[in-house]
């Protein structure tokens, strides 16, 4: 992977979401890292529509819950945590090689648990709108990724 990412998307609920991360994450080189409960099947027909035939190829790993895949990465590895309840925006973060980005589910985000845990390393997307209650996962983690590949080089 040239730029060693990892997604992380804790407890997502809709499949065609992390279909379609599970695409962006084999296009750009990405490991993803999907933390249980899941909010659907990894056979389900919609989750495959959205990742089409390219699933079996994503460098995908299924965790039984946060606090174990926690466990399983390095100390030393550089964690990322994305909501819409962050005060600083990720256009002030200088992502590194190897970075774990961490996504809350479509419907709750990231406990309130594990933003104030991790509240320096924690950013928002910029929104302009206030109607606008937030982005879509899917798009969300591509916005966060294509910043980091931007910043990281070719």
């Amino acid at each position: 992977m040239p730029h060693g990412l990892n997604i992380v998307l804790v407890e997502p609920k809709i499949p065609v979401n992390t279909g379609s991360i599970g695409r962006l994450c084999l296009a750009t080189g990405s490991a993803l890292h999907l933390i249980e409960p899941l909010g659907f099947q990894i056979n389900d027909t919609q989750l495959k529509r959205a990742g089409l035939d390219y699933w079996k190829h994503v460098d995908v790993s299924i965790h039984p819950n946060l606090e174990t895949f926690q466990q399983s990465i390095p100390k030393e590895s550089h964690l990322v945590f994305f909501s819409t309840k962050a005060q600083a925006s990720y256009f002030e973060h200088r992502f590194e090689q190897g970075t774990y980005l961490f996504f809350g589910n479509e419907t709750a985000g990231l406990s309130e648990e594990l933003r104030k845990k991790h509240a320096e390393r924690i950013f928002r997307i910029p929104q302009y709108d206030d109607r606008v209650r937030s982005l879509n996962l899917a798009n969300a983690v591509s916005i966060v990724v294509y910043e980091a590949i931007r910043q990281l080089g070719p």
